[in-house]
């Protein structure tokens, strides 16, 4: 399906008759609907709308928040599926999208003791900042921040984690303490 830009009328396959209603990204003059936006028009049953870049999925870049999900570790960084930039879901496809952390972006001090086995696990939900474009397979991510890192973990045994300090998380129901780079708990 081709772009329509503001002001163009919607291709013949979405005005036929009786005209559909009007959502986002549209509206109807002298009986024709017409793009409001860039983007790409669909068909919901009876209601059309333009999708433009802001309501489709979002591309990291430089500078933003993402948050997902550690699908690898080794000693020397932490590669994460990305599923959310910027409080937004990342645009479909088939290739997952990954970034990285590096054992040297993991904290802003103390860097050279930093043990990647005591920031992250698999599974783990990390928010982080993207640092680069990284190469073609992943995005460089940082954590080394106070409201960055580990947001959701659950312990050995399954029970989710609650955070206790920057560096570990307890869980409630057996009360042992499992280390991670914790992110500061938002409106704290």
């Amino acid at each position: 399906m081709s772009l329509v830009l503001p002001g163009q009328p919607l291709p013949a396959a979405f005005n036929t008759t009786p005209l559909p209603s009007c959502g986002v990204g549209c509206y109807e003059h002298d009986g024709r609907i017409l793009a409001s936006v860039v983007g790409r028009p669909v068909r919901d049953g009876s209601t059309v709308s333009v999708i433009g870049k802001h309501d489709a999925g979002a591309v990291p870049d430089i500078g933003a928040i993402v948050t997902g999900q550690v699908s690898r570790l080794s000693p020397t960084q932490a590669t994460i599926i990305i599923q959310i930039v910027n409080d937004r879901p990342v645009a479909e496809s088939t290739e997952e999208t990954t970034g990285v952390v590096r054992v040297s972006d993991i904290r802003l001090t103390e860097r050279d003791k930093v043990r990647m086995a005591d920031c992250f696990r698999l599974g783990d939900i990390v928010k982080a900042k993207v640092m680069s474009l990284g190469d073609a397979r992943s995005y460089y991510l940082s954590t080394a921040a106070n409201e960055l890192g580990v947001v959701y973990a659950t312990s050995e045994d399954g029970n989710p984690l609650l955070p206790i300090s920057y560096q570990e998380m307890e869980d409630p129901v057996t009360g042992r303490t499992e280390k991670r780079k914790v992110a500061k708990p938002e409106g704290v």
